[in-house]
């Protein structure tokens, strides 16, 4: 993994919320698995409950990072409209006393994927974004536009050309205003009916033989299904995988070249700020992983502007 946050243990999660957790998977918990990866937090694992019952379930509080309740209680709300789907676990409950909240799915007989990538793992996971993707849309009207959703995120090149920061690269320096220009064009490029992900990566999506699952779905909203290959492609190449290139050609192949670089623009001013800022709360490994995302977006889009 590029970076993960610091799980915590089941055991760790006061005995009430334990409990509550427990009603909602529909059993007394007899055996955890911890569950690493990915940047929450909070409490994730294999729950094996009496009876020979499974869930899995994801478990924070604001005292881990004031952000992440918020964003597992849009997860709950958007797991409400997602499509019926074979590579979608289904969400079974939730438990929210105001502090903790806690998502309870299904538990899928399946692991993260093997990295450096495996090309067989890749193509899987391409294959069940592309579907799930086809069987939400259009999307209903309960989903987000993407241009809403981070219209607060996708401005960074425009905020640092008008006021440069110290750790900029030379290269980045002498393309600010055009990366600003590029940049002010990806609302429009990434609008659409189409579900997005918005956050694909290693550890939001789950593998077993030839079949994949895609987890995680809190920032889920309509625009064009080619712009999850724009934020999946840099991980991937940064994690043993192929170029951006050759993902999007095979997974996107009609993707707009204008519009791939305007969302890309986008994408790659994002991760460069926010590389710079100091490390939020409970997420030590964050800006590392954002600033590496970074320098493989700007060398993307070096390639593709030539």
């Amino acid at each position: 993994m590029l970076g993960q946050g610091v799980r915590l243990p089941w055991g760790d999660i006061p005995a009430p919320v334990r409990a509550g957790i427990a009603s909602v998977a529909g059993g007394a918990v007899v055996g955890a698995e911890t569950c690493a990866g990915g940047f929450s937090p909070g409490a994730a694992a294999r729950l094996t409950l009496d009876g020979g019952g499974t869930a899995f379930v994801k478990a924070v509080s604001a005292a881990q990072n004031p952000l992440s309740p918020g964003a597992y209680r849009e997860e709950a709300v958007v797991n409400g409209w997602l499509p019926a789907h074979p590579a979608l676990p289904r969400l079974l409950g939730t438990y929210d006393d105001g502090e903790w909240v806690a998502l309870v799915f299904e538990c899928v007989d399946a692991g993260t994927p093997s990295l450096p990538w495996v090309r067989s793992e890749l193509s899987a996971v391409l294959r069940a974004l592309v579907s799930v993707q086809a069987a939400g849309t259009p999307v209903p009207a309960e989903a987000r536009p993407i241009a809403e959703l981070f219209e607060d995120d996708f401005g960074s090149w425009r905020t640092l050309a008008a006021s440069p920061v110290e750790g900029l690269d030379a290269w980045t320096l002498a393309n600010l205003d055009r990366l600003a220009s590029l940049e002010a064009g990806w609302a429009a490029a990434a609008s659409g009916d189409t579900l997005v992900h918005a956050d694909v990566r290693a550890d939001n999506v789950l593998v077993r033989g030839g079949s994949a699952w895609i987890v995680d779905w809190p920032w889920a909203c309509a625009g064009a299904g080619w712009v999850d290959g724009v934020l999946f492609a840099p991980s991937v190449s940064l994690q043993g995988g192929p170029a951006p290139e050759e993902l999007m050609a095979a997974a996107y192949p009609d993707a707009p070249c204008d519009g791939v670089l305007a969302v890309l623009a986008a994408v790659a001013g994002f991760f460069t700020l926010n590389a710079l800022q100091p490390a939020p709360q409970g997420l030590p490994t964050l800006r590392a992983h954002q600033d590496a995302s970074g320098r493989a977006c700007r060398e993307w889009l070096a390639r593709l502007l030539g």
